[in-house]
């Protein structure tokens, strides 16, 4: 990836468009949300794929970020994320649940990178 200057931030191409990305909201994404959308949309994908393997397929998956918690005395250092998981599926059993998130988190690369520094909070509902 190449990221070049703008007036309020930084661009760069992607195979999908361009890519805006400022401290400034005004401009672009903010750092802390592209950071934030890699753990959330990571975690997803990953709980897909296990979700398959075992046998629960979801028909829908959808992540709500509840809480994202900034230290403003280091740097406004990202301290929390509160991921909230809604899965729609018939076959999705609750009693599994504990295994296939702790699958979900030891297997996500982005929980990986940012696990000793990031507190990663995951709630849940399931919906038949």
């Amino acid at each position: 990836m190449k990221f070049n200057m703008t007036e309020n931030g930084f661009e760069t191409a992607t195979s999908f468009g361009q890519l805006t990305i400022s401290g400034n909201e005004e401009y672009g994404f903010r750092p802390y949300q592209l950071l934030v959308s890699s753990v959330a949309v990571c975690s997803g994908g990953v709980l897909r794929k296990i979700l398959e393997k075992m046998r629960m397929p979801a028909d829908n998956i959808t992540i709500e970020v509840k809480e994202v918690l900034r230290n403003e005395e280091i740097a406004n250092r990202l301290e929390k994320i509160h991921l909230h998981f809604i899965i729609e599926g018939p076959n999705v059993k609750e009693s599994k649940m504990e295994n296939v998130f702790e699958l979900t988190m030891k297997n996500c690369s982005m929980v990986q990178s940012v696990i000793d520094s990031i507190e990663i909070m995951k709630t849940y509902e399931i919906k038949a």
